[in-house]
């Protein structure tokens, strides 16, 4: 059987309409979620201009609504979707590192349909069940403010553990999301944020972060760790300028390049330059029990909540440089 719902249809060129989608029931392995919220992301800028053939959204969390044959997880059980549908058994997944699957099928919100829409059909494997003090739309923060922070962190402590301050490219979510994780996971340690939007800074600001206009870091002095969510080369080449010998520098955000003198920039400081691609599914539970324990900090970072039918709404404020993170909600389970 298939259900025929309204979902909201990218056609490009910021226009967003609504039109009747088909959902399928789940078939063995597979859950269909009555979607609650998804949030919103800057990589959803390309859906929003360039148009999608699927419907976008890959920070979900629901209910499941239907379990096919094979799976254990109950009708009404929370939880979060996690991006990749990964394959369970290649090198990367066999050991653990579920973010590198070398045979994803699927990359949920952009090769398949997403959490915009009111339902969701998702393998039983990257969906993650929740406790119950978690409200749904905080539920969200499980996947890029918190783990997609919360691994890049740990990239990080494989070449530096004596950090004595953290410096943050781009005052987005992400970049939210590692000052959050930063100060959980450093105390007092000052953590510096840049950015060009004089809200978003504000808003950085309120975590505990030290703002810092993105074309004067001189304040930021020489800190041990940099992480850049902006993905700009301009960002990137000021972070590695600036870190202390035996500092590392963190790239968390996709876009642009960065080009290095080996011998300046890496061998004589001895710095460290790493890659962080989203995180490990087995790092959610870990995420879980923080969120727990720090729900209402953590969910500070959601500074707007829409219904779905204020979707474009929604879109046009977050893309506009004055939100933290944005959360589309959607109304009712059936």
């Amino acid at each position: 059987m298939t259900r025929t719902a309204l979902a909201p249809r990218f056609t490009g060129a910021g226009s967003i309409e609504f039109a009747d989608h088909e959902y399928p029931d789940p078939g063995p392995g597979r859950l269909l979620l009555a979607v609650q919220a998804n949030a919103l992301c800057g990589t959803d800028r390309h859906q929003y201009y360039d148009g999608s053939s699927v419907v976008p959204g890959h920070e979900a969390a629901g209910i499941v609504l239907q379990a096919g044959p094979g799976t254990s997880t109950p009708v009404g059980t929370r939880g979060a979707v996690f991006l990749m549908d990964f394959c369970g058994e290649c090198r990367s997944c066999r050991y653990g590192a579920t973010n590198q699957c070398q045979a994803k099928r699927a990359d949920m919100g952009f090769t398949h349909d997403g959490g915009y829409g009111p339902y969701e059909l998702v393998h039983e494997t990257n969906f993650f069940p929740v406790t119950d003090d978690i409200e749904i739309g905080n539920a969200t923060m499980l996947l890029d403010v918190m783990g997609t922070s919360t691994h890049a962190l740990g990239r990080a402590a494989l070449v530096r553990q004596d950090v004595e301050s953290v410096y943050v490219a781009g005052a987005g979510p992400i970049g939210l999301g590692l000052t959050v994780m930063s100060k959980l996971k450093y105390g007092d340690v000052p953590v510096y944020i840049s950015d060009f939007s004089r809200w978003r800074l504000d808003f950085a600001e309120s975590f505990g972060a030290i703002p810092l206009l993105a074309d004067d870091l001189a304040a930021a002095g020489n800190p041990d760790l940099a992480f850049d969510s902006s993905g700009k080369e301009a960002a990137r080449r000021a972070a590695l300028d600036i870190i202390s010998p035996r500092g590392a520098l963190i790239c968390v955000g996709h876009g642009e390049s960065v080009t290095l003198d080996v011998s300046r920039d890496l061998i004589s400081p001895e710095h460290a330059v790493l890659g962080s691609e989203y995180f490990r599914y087995d790092e959610m539970p870990g995420n879980l029990a923080l969120l727990s324990e720090h729900q209402d900090l953590i969910a500070r970072v959601i500074s707007h909540r829409f219904p779905v039918a204020d979707i474009a709404e929604a879109f046009r404020l977050f893309l506009a440089g004055e939100t933290g993170k944005v959360v589309i909600t959607q109304d009712g389970i059936a």
